[in-house]
């Protein structure tokens, strides 16, 4: 039985090799093949097919992609490309580069690289060659700009052309049109072709806009004819269009040029109360004016208003209310209050001659004379060579050290200075404590920032949940999360809470140390510590990225259960928001 059954497998398997006849041994080959034939074989009707398995496609993330994705390419990189293009290139390597970037030319496309303001001839040139693309057809918004572009060059002629062309070709013409022409004849000096072209405007039915009106308006104050402006502003109102902010800007900036400022102050106060707040804009307009008339009294009433509503000065227009007050003798603290950017950097150093009397140090002179001339190299050299010599400092000099270096972002330097200090057994306030702790934040620069918070627990100065926070996290991200440790070691029991042991998650995923990250998690759920969406996203996103599928499905179900229960409940403390406002992108409030 196996030898036969073996023959059946050899025989079955090599029969298209073994069935032939030959004509000198026809009978042996007969014979030999019906021998082969009689064999027994299994029948088999249809091939059989290989059938392809239907996997259902699963809610589960994809862990890990081997193939690279491209990079997304976003509309503001591609109008940069091309504006780069067009500003560093000749127009026939331009119009070539150009031709091979392979992207949809559209009018907005068009219109945004016309915005960038491009040279001149180069940006006529592009609008040209748009002209000729396959599918495409400038509109009134490519147009409009291009009318921008020559009226800042004031080449009008050029601009009266493109609106010519508008005509011609039946573009669109809108109020945005003729606004922009009037504005740019009167820029040229033709104030009668404005006024020409807004009764124009009007005659062809167009209604004028907010804008509109408060750009006529602004053409007519320029050039000194005050009674037409104040005409136009009442047809504004009765027309049932309100005035917004810039309305309100051109006006008060017209009385204030007048020396009005009684009336500037009466409109300020009245545009609050019909709902329009003054913007920064509108304020450094204001504080400008009233620096150029030596008017102090309204604009430290601006300046209040400023501070209460968290709107800076411009430096150019610090500087100039800061000379005013100072010439007027009257009080820099609520400037200074308003604006500590800005204070700090505008800091002076007493001139030698002043503190020669005060000191008989040489070297703190040289400080302070490389100090004002912000030779901040030289200072560094100083400071270590009297830190070898022992050589004392004064903290008000020490202190401007260090405030002018947070100023200019060094932190090596600050540090360097802060050691001085140390050394010679200084106590710095919380506020230098506070400005170094965000130099170091905002540069991403941390020279021993565990021994500064530690120096700073020991004075009883905290640095707060949020800056802790964000401490923690920065470290984790500049690959420090053994600092980034020490530093929520160090925090006080209060101050450990859901944003801080979720700051130090999100520390320890960011430098790549996933287990010790997930022990925190449940350490955090250990120690009774609430946990809220914040967390659950740190978490889930550090799982993601380390490729650890099964504690990802576990923890990605926890959340959704418990969005469902805060759905429903509908409640959140202090703390939950302050951690979902750090830490939950995808957070709504």
């Amino acid at each position: 039985m196996v030898a036969s059954y073996f023959s059946f497998r050899f025989l079955r398997n090599h029969k298209p090799l073994l069935r032939f006849r030959v004509d000198r041994f026809s009978c042996y080959a007969n014979t030999t093949a019906n021998c082969f034939h009689s064999q027994p074989q299994l029948k088999q009707n249809k091939p059989i097919k290989k059938i392809a398995r239907k996997f259902k496609k699963t809610n589960k993330p994809n862990i890990k992609k081997e193939n690279v994705v491209n990079p997304i390419v976003y509309m503001k990189d591609t109008i940069r490309t091309i504006s780069n293009i067009l500003r560093y290139s000749t127009w026939d390597s331009a119009q070539k580069q150009l031709e091979t970037l392979g992207i949809k030319w559209d009018s907005y496309t068009i219109n945004q690289v016309l915005k960038t303001h491009p040279p001149m001839e180069k940006a006529w040139l592009f609008f040209n060659w748009a002209s000729g693309l396959k599918n495409f057809k400038h509109d009134q918004f490519t147009y409009t700009t291009m009318m921008d572009i020559f009226g800042e060059a004031r080449r009008i002629s050029s601009m009266r052309f493109v609106f010519q062309q508008m005509e011609e070709k039946g573009i669109k013409i809108d109020v945005v049109t003729y606004t922009s022409m009037l504005h740019w004849l009167s820029n040229d000096g033709d104030i009668d072709g404005s006024v020409k072209l807004w009764e124009e405007m009007k005659e062809k039915g167009f209604y004028p806009t907010v804008v509109s009106y408060t750009a006529y308006m602004k053409v007519l104050f320029h050039h000194g004819r005050v009674k037409e402006a104040t005409k136009v502003y009442r047809e504004m109102i009765q027309s049932g269009c309100p005035p917004n902010c810039f309305t309100y800007t051109v006006l008060m900036e017209h009385l204030a040029g007048c020396g009005k400022f009684n009336e500037v102050l009466d409109i300020f106060i009245k545009m609050q109360e019909a709902g329009v707040q003054p913007d920064k804009a509108t304020c450094n307009i204001l504080v400008e004016n009233c620096c150029k008339a030596g008017e102090t009294s309204v604009m430290m009433k601006i300046l209040l208003y400023m501070k209460e509503n968290s709107l800076v000065l411009r430096q150019p227009v610090y500087a100039k209310a800061l000379e005013t007050l100072t010439s007027a003798g009257k009080s820099d603290v609520l400037l200074k209050e308003s604006n500590r950017h800005l204070s700090i950097q505008h800091t002076k150093v007493e001139p030698l001659e002043r503190t020669i009397s005060d000191t008989s140090s040489i070297d703190e002179h040289l400080v302070l004379n490389l100090l004002t001339r912000k030779h901040f190299v030289g200072v560094d050299f100083l400071l270590k060579d009297m830190m070898e010599k022992t050589v004392p400092l004064t903290s008000g000099i020490l202190s401007l050290v260090i405030e002018a270096y947070v100023a200019h972002d060094r932190p090596h330097g600050a540090v360097l200075a802060y050691e001085f200090g140390k050394k010679t057994g200084m106590k710095f306030e919380k506020v230098l404590y506070l400005s170094l702790v965000g130099l170091f934040i905002r540069t991403n620069s941390f020279p021993k920032i565990v021994d500064i918070v530690e120096e700073m627990v020991k004075n009883g100065i905290f640095l707060g949940i949020n800056q802790s926070a964000l401490l923690i996290y920065k470290l984790g991200c500049a690959k420090k999360h053994v600092s980034a440790s020490k530093v929520f070691d160090l925090l006080p029991d209060d101050e450990k809470n859901t944003t801080t042991y979720t700051a130090l998650m999100a520390a320890y995923f960011a430098s790549r140390n996933t287990s010790k990250g997930l022990q925190m998690f449940k350490d955090m759920k250990e120690a009774g510590i609430p946990v809220v969406l914040g967390t659950y996203n740190v978490l889930l996103s550090g799982l993601e990225k380390s490729g650890r599928v099964v504690e990802f499905e576990v923890y990605r179900k926890e959340k959704k259960q418990m969005e469902k229960c805060r759905f429903s409940e509908n409640q959140e403390s202090i703390e939950e928001m302050t951690c979902n406002f750090l830490f939950a992108r995808d957070y709504v409030s």
